[in-house]
């Protein structure tokens, strides 16, 4: 996979946490390989990842998701990651043919540190993560103390199971 130019990176690294879906193809092998690919970024390390969850699709048809929340470490800005992840997509097979679509992988930034992010782009935290619980049942298992109470109860109604805990994704390195 060919990266985009990353430009220049921080001095100290910033912790991120990335939504990872997909409802196309090998699920599961795809999130494996993304995770891989993340953690091969310059100056990023992937921490821990979330359990595996299975949800219905939101507001589309298709088959259901698989869902995780990674938290990494970077030096990358958070354009620069943007366009990382977007690489590793597209190396899935990720096209976007109309709003919700099925896909073969989906990352999601949804917090870059304790930055506040509006620009054309991008926008951090993630606008629709509260409407989510495959976004925050995961984040939740990662920093629950960060997982407003309020939020989670919200979209308990929600389909969403928890398939694995967070050994589903085997070595961090990729092996």
């Amino acid at each position: 996979m060919s990266l985009p130019d990353v430009g220049e990176q921080a001095e100290r690294p910033s912790r991120v946490y990335v939504g990872l879906g997909a409802n196309l193809g090998e699920r599961q092998a795809a999130l494996r390989k993304a995770l891989a690919a993340m953690g091969q970024l310059p100056g990023t390390r992937v921490l821990r990842v979330s359990p595996l969850y299975g949800s219905a699709p939101v507001d589309a048809g298709g088959p259901d998701y698989l869902n995780a929340v990674a938290e990494l470490t970077t030096t990358l800005a958070p354009e620069a990651l943007l366009g990382a992840l977007q690489a590793i997509e597209l190396s899935a097979g990720r096209e976007r043919p109309y709003r919700n679509a099925p896909r073969t992988l989906d990352l999601d930034i949804l917090w870059f540190g304790d930055q506040v992010i509006d620009t054309p782009t991008l926008t951090v935290p993630h606008p629709r993560m509260a409407e989510r619980a495959f976004v925050l049942r995961p984040l939740a298992d990662l920093v629950p103390g960060r997982v407003d109470a309020s939020a989670l109860q919200a979209v308990a109604t929600q389909d969403i199971h928890q398939l694995e805990g967070p050994a589903w994704v085997g070595a961090l390195s990729g092996e």
